[in-house]
């Protein structure tokens, strides 16, 4: 019990410090829960909500929500969804506040690999975009690890780190529209639960602004089977 107690107030610690850096500096602040739930033997439905801040709280950037439905070509590691996203957009123009919403329909496909401690994750995804008074398409590639290491495996219990890059493209021009660069230390809370704070540096045509990102990731199936 006290190496758990140890491991958890570790974490209560980084992400505490994290939220204080993020204060007095020019940093955003996303503040994430994922899941990804069983719901047959072959079907998961993902659900997803995003608090993105400009800074560590309180001045709100964005506000994302996602939901879907995916389906296992194999077991644990190969998985096409399809899904439907929200997203509530407050940028500054001009020194004013503006409101901007998003609709936004994407396919994905995710698969997995293990080497020694490396979990490794390729998501290909593919977004319909129905901004207010544009439609775009965007296509975005990610590769992440995770590396447990307070154990060989990704067990209840264990601190793991957790890096991932990931390239974001348009179907028009310009191109390039922006990459995401990730950084974290996590922690296994049980078999179905984890939770992350780490940074992202995200760089855009004409800006690169970092994140603090902490995020809570439940995997709970609705289903025995």
């Amino acid at each position: 019990m006290r190496k758990v107690f140890t491991k958890l107030a570790f974490t209560v610690f980084g992400l505490s410090s994290l939220l204080t850096f993020a204060q007095k500096n020019d940093l955003g602040a996303w503040y994430m829960y994922f899941g990804n739930n069983k719901i047959s033997k072959k079907l998961n439905w993902h659900n997803e909500i995003q608090y993105r801040n400009f800074d560590a709280i309180g001045d709100l950037e964005q506000l994302l929500i996602r939901t879907g439905v995916g389906y296992d070509l194999t077991e644990n590691n190969n998985n096409i969804l399809l899904g439907y996203g929200f997203i509530l957009s407050q940028p500054y123009v001009n020194g004013e506040k503006k409101e901007n919403i998003e609709h936004r329909i994407f396919q994905q496909y995710i698969t997995k690999q293990k080497f020694g401690r490396f979990h490794i994750q390729h998501r290909y995804r593919l977004e319909e975009r129905f901004l207010e008074d544009d439609f775009r398409m965007r296509f975005r590639y990610m590769l992440g690890f995770n590396i447990p290491i307070t154990q060989k495996e990704m067990l209840p219990k264990t601190l793991y780190a957790s890096v991932y890059n990931e390239i974001f493209l348009h179907f028009n021009s310009p191109v390039f529209d922006r990459n995401r660069v990730y950084g974290a230390l996590g922690y296994v809370i049980n078999k179905n639960m984890r939770i992350e704070a780490g940074y992202m540096n995200q760089i855009q045509e004409n800006r690169n602004r970092g994140q603090i990102q902490i995020g809570f990731y439940n995997n709970i199936p609705f289903t025995r089977n």
